[in-house]
């Protein structure tokens, strides 16, 4: 593990300034001239990135459905593909239909697999030999990115995960606020994935989220918080509105 770095951290003043600084690392991040894909996340967090970002490139003659190349992060295990509490539609509600993007433009796991180890081997093997540039991130409560909940080390690869009690609560708004109907499993990459990305991009909002963001960036490095493994990447910027910035030093 290499050592730990001081993450470039920008304080903006509330949500909407931070969804528009992180559409614009976006959009340029889709234009990377080494042809790496651009890495997506989901959640509450991303809707008003993504809302800004669908603003921004309708705006931008540079921007063509055709050469968008993007993989998320994860994927709910056992939910069937027309459901529309998977994340691949979610993706296609706040990116896909907006912007006029090709289905299979927008890179995701396949939770419906019948085998869904042999899955996430597969996407894995396949985002790390299409490569990343620009990785964009949520915060978990618990610390997790992507779904690598803790204990999580920094070598952890895609693969199938059990999703904690605390991130079924977090993400039961979608499933008619019943943690016990969200799904138990998810294919996520790894933090290896994500750690071989040649940027990282975590996007954090609210007083809610301010004290675990302190630890993910000034606590040592440590699987029981897999946030904080990101200290170890040398190009990460984080973008925080002011209350979840309250406790940094």
């Amino acid at each position: 593990m290499p050592p730990c770095l001081a993450p470039a951290v920008e304080v903006l003043s509330d949500a909407t300034a931070v969804a528009r600084r992180a559409a614009a690392l976006l959009a340029e991040a889709l234009w990377d001239p080494q042809g790496a894909a651009t890495g997506l996340a989901t959640g509450r967090t991303m809707e008003p990135v993504y809302a800004a970002l669908c603003d921004r490139l309708r705006g931008d003659a540079r921007f063509d459905p055709q050469r968008w190349s993007s993989v998320n992060l994860d994927e709910y295990v056992g939910l069937a593909p027309q459901d529309p509490r998977t994340f691949r539609a979610y993706m296609e509600r706040h990116l896909g239909g907006p912007l006029g993007l090709q289905p299979q433009a927008l890179q995701l796991p396949d939770g419906a697999a019948a085998d869904p180890a042999l899955e996430a081997s597969r996407y894995g093997e396949a985002v790390r030999r299409q490569g990343l540039g620009l990785q964009l991130l949520g915060l978990g409560s618990n610390g997790h990115v992507g779904f690598n909940e803790p204990p999580c080390e920094v070598t952890a690869p895609c693969r199938v995960v059990q999703l904690s009690d605390s991130t079924r609560r977090q993400n039961a708004e979608a499933f008619g606020g019943e943690p016990a109907h969200v799904p138990a499993l998810a294919i996520t990459l790894g933090l290896a994935e994500i750690l071989a990305a040649r940027e990282l991009l975590l996007v954090v909002l609210g007083a809610g989220k301010a004290g675990i963001l302190r630890r993910a960036l000034q606590d040592p490095a440590d699987a029981r918080l897999p946030a904080s493994w990101l200290q170890g990447h040398p190009q990460v910027r984080v973008l925080c509105d002011r209350e979840a910035a309250a406790l940094l030093g």
